[in-house]
């Protein structure tokens, strides 16, 4: 199983008017610990922040049970679903509470990915809300080897 961590780094970038802003940003990373994390957003931040420093301002752990990709999307939104289940016993129904991260371009268009990322569920569940994150970037995994990497 994944575990998620949101770090955020802070670091000179050049805005679109041409002036340098100081600025914090949040970045997703799947690492088993909170220094692997720290250490992964380092490795993956180093080739895009240009000649300027840059700190890991915080590392938190983030509880997420999936993640939804959508190569056009520009943007995260986290989306909270209530699994539903039946106590066979007392007949009552229960919401069990989980997070997914859904990338899109815009709100309706994270609706359509995360419905159909879970066409194949059996479990019956609602979303209880679909809010935009701040993140910039999720930092998967890649547990291919060194060789397999460089003949991309």
């Amino acid at each position: 199983m994944q575990k998620w961590f949101e770090c955020k780094v802070k670091y000179d970038k050049m805005m679109e008017n041409g002036v340098v802003k100081t600025v914090t940003e949040p970045y997703l990373v799947d690492a088993l610990s909170f220094t692997e994390a720290e250490a992964r957003i380092i490795e993956e931040m180093q080739p895009y922040i240009n000649g300027g420093e840059f700190l890991v301002t915080a590392v938190r752990r983030m509880n997420l049970t999936d993640i939804f990709y959508n190569q056009t999307g520009d943007r995260w939104y986290k989306v909270k679903t209530n699994f539903i289940t039946i106590d066979e016993k007392t007949a009552v129904e229960k919401k069990t509470a989980q997070f997914q991260m859904v990338q899109a371009s815009e709100f309706s268009e994270a609706l359509k990915v995360f419905m159909e990322g879970m066409k194949d569920s059996m479990a019956d569940f609602e979303i209880a809300s679909i809010t935009e994150t701040m993140i910039m970037d999720v930092f998967q995994v890649d547990l291919r080897s060194k060789a397999e990497k460089e003949q991309q």
